[in-house]
């Protein structure tokens, strides 16, 4: 009962997480490690179990979804569901010793990104200046790389997007957050469809129950928290939920 508790709970803060900001991966990835799955099933564990979160969270944003840029929202979409794909097939097709070695790593970067990645972005449009943009294939070029990215391991990918589009088109990151989540729910569903096919995120049905169950909760209720927080608290809650779960991670292998 402990186990799934815990793992209810982390389903719950991942979902929120991802609905209000990005991260979602810092709590649930550790948390199923914790619970002594592999890193790699733990991987794809998290990722089956924040899709039903991300489709809430898009859900409830619905109305105020529309086009990046030059960019069609079907068009954005079908390249995060294809880079996606593509992600979620590197990590099962590459040894497990692979993904073992890179997690660390890979936290430790999600969180430099959290950290740092809109000042640089602000700073970046600023210097740019707003005129310059993106064009559509450049765009969809670059759309692809962090989908790939995301079905690989997901850390702060919502985060590279408004990055992305805040430098390329001088998107603004309130404005450009009902389509990171549509976005999000598109990378983890495409990544989904193999880690259900090819890999043994299965063998624990009680966790993946218990955090899907927390993910969907935390995607709904966390989509609406996000429209009444002041950003500030939400990246401040987000960002020290990254450093503390990075330094166990290292601490730990």
């Amino acid at each position: 009962m402990f186990e799934i508790l815990l793992a209810l709970l982390a389903g719950i803060a991942a979902g929120a997480l991802n609905a209000v900001g990005g991260g979602g991966t810092f709590v649930a990835l550790p948390a199923l490690v914790a619970l002594g799955l592999t890193p790699v099933t733990a991987n794809a564990l998290s990722r089956i179990a924040l899709v039903p979160g991300a489709l809430a969270g898009a859900w409830v944003c619905r109305r105020e979804i529309g086009p990046v840029g030059p960019t069609s929202m079907r068009e954005l979409t079908a390249v995060s569901v294809v880079g996606g794909g593509v992600g979620a097939g590197l990590l099962l097709v590459l040894p497990a010793s692979s993904f073992d070695a890179a997690a660390p790593w890979l936290l430790a970067f999600a969180t430099v990104v959290l950290a740092f990645g809109r000042r640089v972005s602000q700073a970046l449009s600023d210097r740019l200046g707003r005129s310059v943009a993106l064009s559509s294939r450049a765009l969809l070029t670059g759309q692809f790389f962090i989908a790939v990215y995301g079905g690989y391991f997901g850390g702060a990918v919502g985060v590279m997007m408004l990055a992305l589009w805040g430098i390329g088109l001088g998107l603004d990151s309130a404005a450009g957050n009902p389509m990171r989540i549509a976005q999000l729910a598109a990378i983890f569903a495409s990544a989904t469809v193999l880690f259900l096919v090819a890999s043994d995120a299965l063998s624990a049905p009680l966790l993946l129950g218990a955090m899907l169950v927390g993910a969907v909760a935390g995607g709904y209720g966390g989509a609406h928290l996000a429209r009444r927080l002041p950003a500030p608290l939400l990246r401040g809650v987000l960002l020290t939920t990254a450093v503390t779960t990075t330094v166990l991670y290292f601490l730990r292998g």
